[in-house]
């Protein structure tokens, strides 16, 4: 078959799913992993004819799309910060705002000057937060809870595969005690509502861990509450608290940390309340 045929199922197949753009990214996407093309030679190179395995890895793939399967999954891979991070259906594949809030707490730790700090990330899935906080601040002692052992898995791959040495520990944080003090608690925990399942995109919902997207219970600031609650006993003086939130819920969040010396509901690039900082 040739490429440009193959495109063409790419767009009549996915047109109900994906724009135009999405749909030709999606293609790029698969024409570097399959065939190793930029998304130039994907262009001039589209009157050539493919071999056999390498159609049927794109018709896969394209059958994967048409069920709503995220490219990232279908791959085993995802990008953030501009690393490579193994990731599957245990974990969230990373956003954006996610690296927001990574680059975020890295500005604000920098201002602890001191390289001996420890971190706790809670809820860590595919490990990405504390690995690109270890790669930042290689001095620091960095921890990581998490409930799935599965996405601890994903995560200590991920870790040796970019070297980073984080302390990885199986908990169910809502119903367990800290042990230690930590200089800096970060966290992306499951913040949306039951009520708010039908707002969430198909591709989202029926493929990503519903455990760490939806709250546990009706209170969607469940874990918001414990953080805040730990933090006046496991926080060391000085501390700082860095957390991704619903944006439909700053406020809320923020009231929970109104004790602390200093919190602030800090805004996405895209302007939605989006991150609290918080500082003992």
């Amino acid at each position: 078959m040739k490429l440009e045929k193959l495109k063409l199922l790419f767009f009549e197949n996915l047109s109900k799913i994906y724009s135009i753009s999405e749909i030709s990214t999606l293609f790029d996407i698969f024409s570097a992993e399959i065939l190793g093309l930029t998304k130039i030679e994907s262009r001039q190179k589209l009157s050539e004819t493919i071999s056999e395995s390498e159609e049927i890895k794109f018709l896969n793939a394209l059958n994967q799309l048409k069920n709503e399967i995220p490219y990232q999954y279908i791959l085993g891979e995802a990008e953030f910060f501009g690393l490579k991070f193994n990731v599957s259906k245990e974990v969230l594949i990373p956003r954006p705002e996610t690296e927001e809030l990574v680059e975020f707490a890295i500005q604000k730790i920098q201002s602890l000057n001191s390289e001996n700090f420890k971190i706790l990330d809670i809820g860590t899935g595919s490990g990405i937060i504390p690995i690109i906080l270890k790669k930042n601040f290689p001095q620091a002692e960095i921890s990581a809870i998490d409930f799935s052992d599965k996405a601890l898995k994903i995560a200590k791959e991920n870790a040796e595969k970019h070297q980073a040495e984080i302390h990885f520990i199986f908990q169910d944080y809502l119903h367990s005690e800290l042990t230690e003090k930590y200089d800096v608690i970060i966290s992306n925990p499951p913040y949306i509502g039951i009520d708010e399942e039908s707002e969430i995109e198909n591709s989202v919902k029926n493929t990503e861990p519903k455990m760490a997207l939806f709250s546990p219970s009706t209170d969607s600031l469940v874990f918001y509450r414990k953080i805040a609650k730990d933090a006046e006993k496991y926080l060391t003086e000085n501390g700082q608290i860095f957390l991704e939130i619903n944006q439909k819920l700053g406020a809320e969040t923020l009231d929970l940390f109104r004790n602390f010396s200093h919190s602030e509901l800090v805004k996405d690039i895209s302007g939605n309340d989006r991150f609290i900082w918080v500082q003992k």
